[in-house]
């Protein structure tokens, strides 16, 4: 696929969209910044709400692609979730198919299997047809999301890589991060990969660096041109001093989703 050079970025004033908007315009992208609060820095950007269908519609008016990581990224109320990530993400997608953009890359989450037992050392990684077992209703709205992006590259010829995403931080920050860490270098690779790969349909991978404790298979991220070049492996050694290794026997260890499978974190808003 011909790189997209105009991308809408939803979610641009949160972490992830922090990081990617400092960094996906090195690829040669012009980035159109969308969220619900202000984007520091960018007084450009787009403030307005998922749910606000004609400011939606007249930010994806022109793009060529969308990358989409707006909504609520932590555990809230079934109605707060609705709203946000199923409600949300269905009006972009309406708003991308009225205006004809023909790709989204979308965040899905590893939480989205969050209940499945995570593997031990030796053990063969997780693979995308592992069925979903999701630990919230935040990973309940991510399993719409890869779902609805189906339902629109079906009906609609709408292509979407949805991308389980671990978790994108300059460095991981627990002993469970180091399995499922995704570098911002990493991230931009894999978004960059996600927008120029030749016909990906609904294309689901998973999101993560090459990390030598890796829970899950990174072949079908791989397909697509991804090449990481990071691994988590260097923070191990001060992480397992600080917090010990992962203990079989506590619950919160035990499912790849992690506290969010036992005492998920709550959105603050």
């Amino acid at each position: 696929m011909t790189a997209p050079r105009t991308v809408l970025l939803t979610g641009a004033a949160g972490g992830l969209g922090t990081l990617m908007r400092g960094l996906l315009p090195a690829y040669g992208y012009d980035l159109r910044l969308f969220d619900l609060v202000p984007v520091e820095g960018a007084p450009e950007a787009i403030t307005a709400d998922l749910n606000d269908r004609e400011a939606l519609r007249e930010a994806v008016r022109g793009v060529d692609a969308v990358v989409h990581l707006a909504g609520i990224s932590l555990e809230s109320t079934f109605d707060k979730i609705l709203r946000a990530n199923v409600q949300g993400t269905h009006h972009l997608y309406e708003a991308a198919r009225e205006e004809g953009v023909r790709r989204i890359v979308a965040a899905s989450s590893n939480h989205v299997i969050g209940h499945t037992p995570r593997p031990a050392p030796g053990d063969p990684p997780i693979a995308l047809d592992a069925p979903r077992r999701p630990d919230t209703f935040y990973g309940l709205s991510k399993c719409f999301g890869e779902d609805l992006a189906q339902l629109y590259w079906d009906r609609h010829g709408l292509e979407t890589v949805s991308v389980r995403i671990g978790s994108c931080f300059p460095e991981p920050t627990s002993v469970r991060m180091l399995s499922v860490w995704m570098s911002p270098g990493d991230g931009a690779r894999l978004f960059h990969a996600a927008l120029t790969a030749e016909d990906v349909g609904h294309t689901v991978v998973y999101g993560s660096s090459a990390n030598t404790r890796l829970w899950w298979d990174l072949a079908p991220a791989r397909a697509l041109g991804y090449r990481p070049l990071d691994d988590s492996e260097p923070y191990a050694a001060k992480l397992i001093a600080e917090q010990g290794e992962l203990a079989p026997d506590n619950p919160a260890h035990a499912r790849v989703g992690g506290h969010f499978a036992t005492d998920p974190p709550i959105w603050p808003h």
